[in-house]
């Protein structure tokens, strides 16, 4: 049968999924089910009703290394080989849409989901994610890259209001998704749960029609996240394809009564069901049991493949002499003592939704003992991983580092469960201050300090003078430990290169002033200015540049040649060991021109050179090369003037520089005088008119009205005047404090629920709840309690038989 041959309440029901996991399918038509999962960094296939937070257990997969680490190594070859691994392990456990790579801009270190995202630049985010995704898809399964779109903060994540100005939007948050779209071409992509400039990601008409399938070609099939709906006949008209997870049959009808009164077009909702047929199709798998487990072949060498990109991703950010060698790779026959409990107890990847049951667990200490020509002269936990005082773990830890037996020092340091999280953005950017005591007082020791630090994000560096070498291994997958001790005794040669660039103090982030936003708007007053633009514009000191990563190799560049195509240079490797590097391609504008950062990342190159080897690099210019998003026209721009190209081996350490002379499709525009302070990159001096005239417009600034809507958080209802409802906020909050302090984690479904507007009720509850229902409950929270549980109720009546009818009648069809 033909899709067009289905009846218009057949295709409606194709527009909302059938459980937590599966979409619905019509047999009698020829269109599966299909199954999705999560999965940026390892599949997370559960069975039975599932969850989508990453609480429930799921089956054993390869936890690969996370999005953070992944960016780190600049290789999208690499994440190629990472996403054919990622579909062959879906498709053996019957998956059919891998719900990612997240590739949202790491606007601010404090988000808590950034471990799942790659970098704050977009080109490093595209590159990467079209590796991956191109990599999942060998396998005839659909990536789905997330979250689309300006999606930067955990806090009120389902009930704010991404407000961004369009050209920041266009050339900052969506270009990583526009490169991964034109050079991937993924066969599904994943709203967010935010509005964007007043509009929720699923019925945003400008983000889904106008750019997504109008300007860049899409034709797949929108997934809403899980909840993220709002319309579902907002939607349809909008793009948006699929919602998830399932409201039972409550948007069925609301598009069949829009249908009835014309107000959704029938070919708009025939356009959306065959995208959702296209899919399920496309990916179907035949012959997978729903216990099927990976085979121990696949899981031997998936973990081996783990461990080479892990050792690929890892950042060496210091390494100082020491008695006339380098601190590492550690010296043969020494002695290693061991110190911190997530040495013994490893922390490889972060909480909530992508959190994957992993097929093994390496820890250092053990995989310590494995090394060959390095001996452990013991071991010591050295505080607690809450952050507790503990003076007994922190003595044996510093008699084990002075111990005769003990040559070096190492020291496993990190952010815990708790600081990273889907549902909760950090507090500060500091460690535990028991693991910062620890690092200052081992320096007293006097041996070669080297600290091992595991963390998804930037964090302080307080006692960065006090150590010898810093290993930076981030969240680098279940083959962490091992890949780790391999780059610490040279066996491997470390190439990674930071893709975000680590501020001194959270104080000194461009956007550290306003993040995150706890009202109901997120307004991005620093325009383009994230990360490596803002700190070189407005020439503002960092820890560690973006881009930056030492090596045990060194490198020279020289001869940069440009023509009317793009740049040629030559790298050469000057020491006695192969290595790899990272080339980076920056630009500058012409002075004088349009509103732009003092230099921006076009392009990068990964190559391996032998010891004193040279490697001649070209990089050809490309549709963003020289683009900037012109508001005016409403397309994208060329100007014309004298540009600097520069090549460095990180944004702040440029070795090839020269001036190049553009033809472009406009002349040099001088930027607005208005902008004052953002024309210097100050972001943080700029005041309201300069901001309105970043936008073009006046931003408004809503004021509390202190009454509830269905799109308000339900962590708003603490200053409800209903009793009932800001006992129930109050209650989540303090439960969520205490289930943290005890465990040690966050609790995903108290989070879950606190930044859940009331809307989302009818979207997670398999038609339980309808939208009647939920005025209802927004009643209940403005205070008037007896009549919203009365309409509840009624309402609760009439919509069990609605969907009864509904079902009998798809039954029939």
């Amino acid at each position: 049968m033909k899709l067009r041959d289905l009846s218009i309440l057949e295709q409606a029901s194709l527009l909302s999924g059938a459980s937590e996991w599966d979409s619905r399918g019509i047999k009698h038509a020829g269109i599966p089910s299909f199954v999705m999962s999560d999965g940026p960094h390892g599949v997370r296939r559960q069975l039975g009703s599932g969850d989508h937070l990453g609480i429930g257990q799921s089956k054993p997969a390869t936890c690969f290394p996370t999005a953070s680490a992944l960016a780190n190594s600049w290789d999208p070859r690499l994440a190629e080989e990472m996403g054919k691994a990622l579909g062959e392990e879906a498709k053996d456990l019957g998956v059919n849409v891998l719900l990612g790579p997240g590739l949202n801009i790491k606007r601010n270190p404090l988000c808590g989901r950034n471990f799942e995202y790659y970098s704050e630049d977009p080109i490093v985010s595209g590159k990467m994610a079209s590796g991956l995704i191109a990599g999942i898809q060998t396998n005839g399964i659909s990536a789905c890259p997330k979250h689309f779109a300006i999606n930067s903060q955990e806090l009120r994540r389902q009930a704010s209001n991404s407000v961004v100005d369009e050209r920041t939007m266009r050339e900052i948050y969506l270009t990583a998704f526009e490169i991964a779209v034109r050079q991937a071409h993924p066969w599904s992509i994943m709203t967010s749960y935010n509005k964007v400039n007043g509009v929720y990601a699923h019925e945003n008409r400008h983000l889904l029609q106008e750019i997504l399938r109008d300007e860049w070609g899409f034709d797949g099939l929108v997934i809403s996240d899980w909840g993220g709906s709002n319309s579902a006949v907002e939607a349809v008209k909008a793009g948006g394809s699929l919602e998830m997870p399932s409201p039972g049959y409550t948007s069925t009808k609301e598009i069949m009564d829009a249908v009835a009164d014309d107000d959704l077009s029938p070919s708009d909702v025939a356009r959306r069901a065959a995208e959702v047929a296209e899919v399920a199709v496309r990916t179907h798998i035949s012959g997978v049991p729903r216990d099927a487990l990976l085979k121990q072949k696949t899981i031997d060498e998936h973990h081996g493949l783990a461990r080479r990109i892990a050792q690929s991703c890892m950042v060496l950010l210091k390494n100082r002499m020491w008695d006339d060698h380098p601190t590492l790779p550690l010296q043969s026959k020494c002695r290693v003592a061991l110190i911190g409990d997530m040495a013994s107890n490893p922390r490889f990847q972060g909480a909530g939704s992508s959190k994957v049951n992993a097929t093994r667990k390496e820890n250092l200490v053990e995989e310590f003992t494995y090394a060959s020509d390095i001996s452990v002269s013991g071991y010591e936990q050295g505080y607690e991983r809450n952050g507790k005082v503990n003076k007994d773990l922190a003595d044996d830890a510093m008699a084990l580092a002075a111990s005769d037996e003990t040559d070096v020092i190492v020291v496993a340091l990190g952010l815990d469960e708790r600081s990273e999280s889907e549902g909760l953005d950090r507090d500060h950017m500091r460690l535990a201050k028991v693991q910062n005591d620890l690092v200052r007082n081992l320096r007293r020791v006097r041996k070669p300090l080297v600290i091992v630090l595991i963390a998804g994000s930037p964090v302080e560096l307080p006692w960065i003078d006090d150590v010898d070498a810093l290993l930076y291994i981030g969240l680098a997958g279940q083959a962490g430990a091992s890949a780790a001790v391999k780059v610490m005794t040279g066996d491997v040669n470390p190439s990674g290169h930071l893709a975000e660039s680590w501020p001194i103090s959270y104080a000194d982030c461009p956007s550290s002033q306003w993040y995150p936003s706890a009202g109901s708007d997120a307004v991005y007053r620093e325009g383009p200015f994230v990360g490596y633009r803002y700190y070189s514009t407005a020439n503002v000191p960092v820890r560690f540049p973006f881009g930056f990563g030492l090596t045990y190799a060194q490198f020279s560049y020289s001869d940069l040649r440009t023509d009317d195509s793009g740049i040629s240079f030559t790298i050469r490797n000057d020491s006695d060991i192969a290595g790899q590097t990272v080339a980076q391609f920056y630009v500058r504008g012409p002075a004088g021109g349009v509103l732009r950062p003092d230099r921006e990342l076009k392009a990068f190159s990964k190559v391996s050179i032998g010891a004193h080897e040279s490697a001649d690099i070209r990089i050809d210019f490309d549709a963003y090369t020289f683009r900037h998003f012109d508001v005016e026209t409403g397309s994208w721009r060329i100007e014309s003037g004298q540009w600097t190209l520069m090549v460095g081996q990180d944004c702040e350490h440029i070795e090839l520089r020269a001036e190049y002379s553009v033809a472009g499709d406009m002349q040099k525009k001088p930027a607005d005088p208005e902008l004052g302070s953002y024309l210097h990159g100050d972001v943080k001096k700029a005041n309201d008119a300069q901001l309105d005239a970043l936008f073009g417009f006046p931003v408004s600034r809503p004021k509390k009205t202190g009454v509830f809507t269905a799109n308000d958080p339900i962590i708003s209802w603490q200053f409800s005047q209903g009793l009932i409802a800001r006992a129930v906020a109050r209650l989540l909050l303090r439960n969520e404090r205490r289930s943290r302090e005890k465990t040690g984690s966050a609790d995903l479904n108290a989070l879950f629920v606190l930044n859940m507007p009331p809307r989302a009720m009818c979207k997670m509850t398999n038609g339980l709840i309808n939208a009647a229902m939920v005025d209802s409950v927004v009643e209940i929270a403005n205070g008037h309690l007896w009549h919203g549980i009365g309409s509840f109720l009624s309402e609760y009546l009439k919509n069990r038989r609605i969907g009864r009818r509904i079902a009998k009648e798809l039954h029939h069809e």
